[in-house]
């Protein structure tokens, strides 16, 4: 494995860790899912930042599957309901990683 892909694969799990650490300790603490969409909403900077994530996630989603059926590798696609359910700081990183494997 290059240096490279080790980094990528670093940095997924690194991008699934860190977030889930901290949602789940708010959830822990109290917390629940309704209070985590209204805290998104909570002022612009938030709201700003949501939007940021979700339109780059998006766009993520839509180069991610036309490149898969371009090069007809379906396979990094895995990296979407990673995006989704983790976060893009996890789905990314494990995309790239998949996508620059070699196809033997």
């Amino acid at each position: 494995m290059s240096k490279l892909r080790g980094f990528y694969l670093v940095m997924s799990i690194i991008g699934a860790i860190v977030p889930m650490f901290f949602l789940y300790g708010g959830l822990r603490d109290g917390g629940a899912l309704p209070g985590l969409l209204a805290a998104w909403s909570v002022n612009g900077a938030g709201t700003g930042l949501m939007w940021d994530i979700f339109i780059a996630a998006f766009v993520f989603a839509v180069f991610a599957i036309s490149e898969c059926i371009a090069r007809r590798d379906y396979f990094p696609l895995v990296a979407l309901p990673v995006t989704v359910m983790i976060g893009f700081s996890s789905g990314l990183p494990l995309y790239l990683f998949l996508r620059t494997r070699s196809k033997d």
